[in-house]
């Protein structure tokens, strides 16, 4: 059983409350867990998470990166906190509870506050999506969303017009997926496009998913307390950098 929880937003100690909501009400452990991007990663806040505290995620957590990460430092830190999150990269697949995934993550260009150079889906990074076999893909995984979907932009937002990003179509042409997950928009969104179930997780204080090997999901409301300063302080801290990727308190960061 895979757990999801997105948009942590820095505030890792969701992924242990999710995971032992999760393992409490199936009476079994998670296999992995699977972070659709802005987990937020930050050498402040990283650091006095695993390093400082000394704490540790119950269980294997693997992500991609969302647009609220420190992406002029990204490479460091994924090789300096290795022994504790697997990073996905871009266009590369995985096998993870039996499920073969491919990884896309980054977002379409929307505005210069809530999208950093660093996290946009670049040409590249489609074509390199779309180089594997087409049999090789059961599962995408995103952060932003596939386009064909109807949800609405959050209230300021309006004027950037249908939700998704260029490529998506073609990669879902060419895998037919039976699953692609996607975070960002921070709401629960189910729909099925020409077979392919496209599954929206919202913050992680929110909920979570659960996805068995067969395939089989089910989102799972799970609110929790939501720690209001931890964002604040990777944002003093970092000063002119997170100007960038500023936390918005409406739907899409």
């Amino acid at each position: 059983m895979i757990l999801f929880v997105s948009d942590l937003h820095c505030q890792l100690e969701l992924v242990n409350a999710q995971i032992e909501h999760a393992e409490d009400r199936i009476g079994g452990a998670m296999e992995a867990v699977i972070v659709p991007g802005d987990l937020g990663l930050f050498d402040p806040v990283l650091h006095r998470h695993f390093r400082r505290q000394g704490k540790r995620f119950l269980r294997p957590v693997h992500f991609i990166e969302g647009n609220h990460e420190d992406f002029p430092l990204f490479n460091t830190l994924v090789a300096r906190y290795g022994d504790v999150l697997n990073h996905l990269p871009r266009g590369s697949l995985h096998t993870i509870g039996g499920l073969r995934f491919l990884a896309l993550g980054g977002v379409s260009y929307m505005d210069p506050i809530a999208t950093p150079p660093g996290s946009v889906i670049a040409a590249e990074d489609i074509q390199r999506s779309l180089s594997h076999d087409p049999g090789a893909v059961e599962v995408v995984l995103s952060h932003d969303c596939p386009q064909g979907l109807e949800i609405p932009h959050a209230p300021g937002f309006e004027h950037y017009g249908p939700v998704g990003f260029e490529g998506s179509e073609s990669i879902r042409r060419r895998y037919r997926p039976r699953l692609w997950f996607f975070g960002h928009h921070h709401r629960p969104v189910d729909v099925t496009i020409e077979g392919t179930r496209c599954i929206g997780l919202p913050q992680g204080w929110c909920g979570y998913g659960l996805l068995d090997a067969c395939g089989g999901y089910e989102y799972v409301p799970h609110p929790i307390s939501r720690p209001p300063s931890t964002w604040a302080r990777v944002r003093s801290r970092f000063g002119w950098r997170l100007r960038g990727t500023a936390a918005s308190s409406g739907n899409e960061t």
